[in-house]
């Protein structure tokens, strides 16, 4: 058996459990930061996710009933800020017949939380488009390898570029801009919907457009959004630096730290 962190259905999970999902890969997931007070920022969005994507990937609801309990028998007496992933696949999927993989069970991991100020980062634009770009899926071979590449170059994290030489996203983030003139602008293109950037959406005015590379370097401010981080600043992109403090940065992390959290 592996370690308690890990439970497949309440239950302990075991090498067996995990292999098909090892040698496949085939399966979707949410990652949520739940705070001491046993409560989280866009629950809703992540229930929603998870039901969306399961039907994307096997053709089947998913009981965020169920999934709501078991995250929180899995938070049981466990103190201080933690990320909690749900991951769901069918332990019975086969590579020849996916189609049958109509079974989905639900995994529930647990790890501690990292603070929401975590120091800017530095991003290398690596070209990469994710298979389904809007399903949080377990495919990570190439967004994984796209981040071993920049952090031997020495940067902390890679931004994909799409075929058009248009930014996308981060490795496991969205990334967002502050202009000129102080507006929020997300990059037009096939992305994952984050939760915490929709989060921010729903409450600040943006706006939505393509931006080349170029167009990026040239952005006063880079930012990064996910679910662990919040709001992250980028200090440079390849080797162009970014400013780490704007007013309009600010006033984004402010929005995200005011948003109450959810009950399980």
């Amino acid at each position: 058996m592996l370690s308690g962190m890990v439970e497949l259905n309440e239950q302990a999970v075991s090498v067996e459990d995990l292999l098909p999902l090892a040698l496949t890969s085939y399966g979707h997931f949410t990652s949520m930061r739940v705070g001491t007070d046993r409560r989280i920022r866009g629950l809703s969005l992540h229930m929603e996710r998870l039901v969306r994507d399961s039907r994307i990937v096997f053709g089947v609801a998913v009981d965020t009933g169920r999934v709501r309990d078991l995250v929180g028998k899995a938070l049981d007496g466990r103190d201080g800020p933690c990320v909690v992933r749900v991951t769901h696949f069918d332990p019975a999927v086969n590579m020849a017949h996916p189609e049958e993989a109509t079974g989905p069970q639900i995994m529930v991991t647990v790890r501690p939380a990292g603070g929401l100020t975590p120091p800017p980062l530095t991003a290398l634009s690596v070209r990469y488009e994710r298979d389904l770009p809007e399903v949080k899926h377990c495919g990570l071979f190439g967004a994984l390898h796209a981040r071993r590449t920049a952090r031997l170059k020495g940067f902390d994290d890679a931004l994909f570029l799409g075929p058009d030489n248009h930014v996308t996203e981060g490795g496991t983030w969205n990334v967002g801009f502050i202009d000129e003139d102080g507006t929020i602008l997300w990059p037009e293109g096939p992305v994952l919907p984050g939760v915490t950037a929709a989060l921010l959406q729903e409450r600040t005015e943006f706006k939505v457009a393509p931006v080349t590379l170029d167009e990026a370097k040239t952005m006063p401010v880079a930012f990064a959004t996910n679910t662990s981080i919040g709001v992250r600043a980028l200090s440079a992109i390849d080797d162009r630096p970014m400013a780490v403090e704007h007013p309009v940065l600010s006033a984004l992390r402010e929005t995200y730290l005011s948003i109450p959290g959810e009950e399980l």
